[in-house]
Order: C-alpha cells, then structure tokens, then sequence
C-alpha cells in the first residue's frame, strides 16, 4: 500500500514539475517581478530615501542640528556638514569647516564653493558615509533627495505581496492617435505639468471596451499612470504604474495588468509621484499586479 502512494505521490510531483515547466508566462512575470524587486534594492531604488528637502533662496544648511534648514533625522549624520546656496537656477555646495564630501566619488576638501546643480550640471551625487544626496528640480522647486544606504526601510524590506499570475489579464489592445500632444498631468505636491502623450490605449475585458491615455517619456517603452475599483482597497490608493510595449505600424500592442507596480510614494514619503488623469481611473476591478504596500 506505501509503495501505491509513494508511487502516486511521485507521478503528481512528476507531473507538477512538467506544469510548472510548461508555463513560460508566468515564468516570466516572476522573472519580471524578481528583477523589480532587485531595482528596488539598488543604491538608486526607491527603498533607501530617507529625506527631502525644498531650498530657499540663499543658504541652506544642512546636517541633523536643530534648527538646519535642511534637517535630516538621523543621528548619524552629523549636526553640520556644510551649505546648499540657492542663486538664481543653480544650487552650490560649500562644506562646513573641516568637514569634507564626495562629489560623483571624488573627495572636496575645504570651504571653497561648488557648482552642483544648475540647467547643464544635474545628476551629480554627493555622499558622506553611507548616505548620498542629490538635486531634483520639480517645475520651480529645488529639492535635495537624501538617500541611507542602511536605510530600515530597506534593510526591513521583505517583498511586495502581489495577486496569482492571471493571463486572463494580458490584453489584446490598439492605440490611437492623441486628441492633443499633450496630457496634463498632476503630482503629489499639486504641481500640474504638460507631457508628451503617446495616443489613447483602448482595450476590452469581459465584452467591454476601457481606454487608458498613455505617456511617452522617451523610451522603449510606454508608460500609463492609472487607477481603478481595487485603488485605496488591496492595491495602493493613489494608483499604479504599468509600462507597454510600443505598437506596430497597426496600432496594435497588449497591456499585461499583471505587471502593474506600485509607485514610488508607496515605498516613501520622499518621492514626488504622478496621479493618474480623472479619465485614467477605471471602473474595472483590476485583481493582477502589485497590491498595496505599507501606509504612505
């Protein structure tokens, strides 16, 4: 009798393996996911930021005293490490005495001003022990985003939960030219801005026919901002992200909603997120993709 169902329990695992191999979709949805997961985790992923601060004109100190006019909470870091000066488009960086930063991993000494930012020189980081800062400009504010490599939101991270791969969720879909060039898109701080729109992404699902406005920021891929019946529920409730595939000649491409993912601002209070256009929030209860994460 133990042989029968040792031998029935190896062909149902035999047969498990196979199904498991045989399914290269959702094999590659996990190797997508795995591969997010990874970017989440690297030196510039969304999990170390730990501060963000907006600039005055003039300066801005900057270390963990009270009073700094860039204040960062950690006991680490130290009470003065120098100043951010704010003149005209272009941010400078002076150290405090006898203190000394890297700049893109070169090591400034002394107290002798630095260009660090302006509308040529952006993307230059600074960094002191374990922690890195740079500039951001969102339309006429200049921030500085703070990054702790040692940070406990990603030392204490331990995935993103997600819906069962469904491909009843990969979609057939067809873009259309754009009314406008341009769609208006609205962030967290309320900052409004006009961005270059790719057309209208019109879909079906369960016989009924959804459109999303898609964006294109340039790259391989295109990009949608969206929300849905799931948003503020089992999936975070701003919205989510989702890229697509450019489409041929036809117009046509797919939307896959199981790789929809969670904005920035779900992770961290210190990121300026888009929100999805009042015509990207859709009725449809999207059950694919990344559910909701922590309580930002």
């Amino acid at each position: 009798m133990k042989k029968i169902l040792y031998t029935l329990l190896f062909i149902h695992l035999l047969f498990l393996g196979k199904a498991q191999k045989i399914n290269p979709y959702i094999k590659s949805i996990n190797d997508w996911h795995k591969a997010r997961i990874a970017d989440l985790k690297t030196p510039n992923g969304w999990l170390n930021l730990e501060g963000l601060f907006w600039l005055h004109k003039g300066i801005n100190s900057f270390g963990n005293k009270e009073g700094s006019d860039c204040k960062y909470n950690n006991l680490e870091f130290p009470a003065t490490l120098g100043s951010f000066i704010y003149e005209g488009d272009s941010v400078l960086w002076m150290n405090a005495a006898n203190t000394s930063i890297k700049v893109n991993g070169v090591i400034i000494n002394g107290v002798t001003p630095i260009k660090v930012f302006s509308k040529i020189e952006q993307g230059i980081t600074m960094s002191w022990s374990h922690f890195s800062w740079t500039i951001i400009k969102r339309e006429d504010k200049i921030g500085v985003r703070c990054r702790n490599l040692n940070a406990k939101t990603l030392t204490n991270f331990k995935g993103i939960d997600r819906f069962a791969v469904d491909s009843n969720w990969r979609l057939k879909a067809v873009m259309v030219a754009p009314e406008q060039n341009t769609l208006m898109i609205t962030n967290v701080l309320g900052q409004t801005t006009a961005t270059k729109t790719a057309g209208k992404l019109l879909f079906n699902y369960n016989n009924k026919e959804y459109s999303l406005d898609v964006i294109d920021e340039g790259g391989p891929t295109l990009f949608i901002v969206f929300a849905d019946a799931s948003s503020g529920k089992t999936t975070y409730g701003a919205g989510r992200f989702i890229d697509i595939p450019k489409p041929d000649a036809l117009g046509n491409t797919e939307i896959d909603f199981n790789k929809a993912y969670n904005p920035p601002c779900a992770f961290t209070a210190f990121a300026t997120c888009p929100l999805p256009p009042a015509q990207n929030r859709l009725t449809l209860n999207i059950t694919a993709g990344e559910k909701n994460y922590g309580n930002h």
